[in-house]
């Protein structure tokens, strides 16, 4: 597991330093709002990385609206002021690897509103994608399985159902690092697994019913033990 974080620190520290030497080439090639960056393979070499290294670190500048790219024609600087962008990539460039209590804080905060947003707005169609996810987690806990994949593919089904593309986008970003870490901080065990199936159960009938309320409140209760996690540890 040790190698498992610092292959995950060393990966953000590469893509910062990538960050950084763009910063570095958009000053001093006094790159404008609409100027094209070099290509991929261009910075590859330049900077004496892999192409899929390159790809990452544009593909998060382009997330935090840095730089956007048109297919066939390349990667572009966006449209805002330059020193305003030098300001967002200094902010980037300063972002430390998150813990895992606080994915889990944000995991938290945002599947209070994605749950209630899902109760609004589900379709026939997502009612079937959660109750699918559900079912898969379900038969995997009875097998006495790992299921912390199939649990957070529930959670996501229900952020798809919010409608929100931003809260869905969000929920993607942190789902990997959460995955890699629930097992190693011992959030769960087999028992909470199995009174999960019935709060999962309970949280779907609540996004059926379209009753927001109830599907936030069967949420809050489903999290009890990750409320735990995040509140105690800080007052220990």
């Amino acid at each position: 597991m040790k190698v498992e974080i610092l292959t995950t620190n060393e990966k953000h520290e590469l893509q910062q330093e990538i960050i950084g030497k763009i910063r570095d080439l958009i000053e001093f090639k006094n790159l404008e709002p609409g100027d094209k960056l070099p290509s991929e393979r261009m910075l590859s070499e330049r900077f004496g990385v892999s192409r899929s290294n390159i790809r990452e670190a544009i593909q998060k500048l382009e997330f935090y609206g840095i730089l956007y790219s048109k297919p066939q024609s390349g990667t572009f600087i966006a449209n805002i002021g330059r020193v305003a962008m030098i300001g967002m990539l200094k902010d980037i460039l300063s972002l430390e690897v998150p813990d895992f209590k606080d994915l889990v804080e944000t995991r938290i905060l945002l599947e209070l509103k994605t749950v209630r947003l899902a109760a609004m707005r589900r379709t026939e169609a997502d009612l079937k994608a959660i109750r699918s996810a559900l079912d898969a987690y379900k038969d995997k806990v009875l097998n006495k399985e790992d299921a912390v994949q199939e649990d957070l593919l529930f959670h996501l089904a229900i952020a798809k159902a919010s409608k929100n593309s931003s809260l869905n986008t969000f929920m993607l970003i942190i789902t990997p690092e959460i995955i890699t870490n629930f097992e190693k901080y011992h959030v769960c065990d087999s028992n909470q697994s199995f009174m999960a199936i019935q709060e999962h159960e309970n949280i779907f009938q609540a996004i059926k019913d379209q009753n927001t309320k109830r599907a936030k409140e069967m949420m809050k209760i489903h999290f009890k033990v990750l409320y735990q996690y995040c509140y105690h540890t800080d007052n220990n």
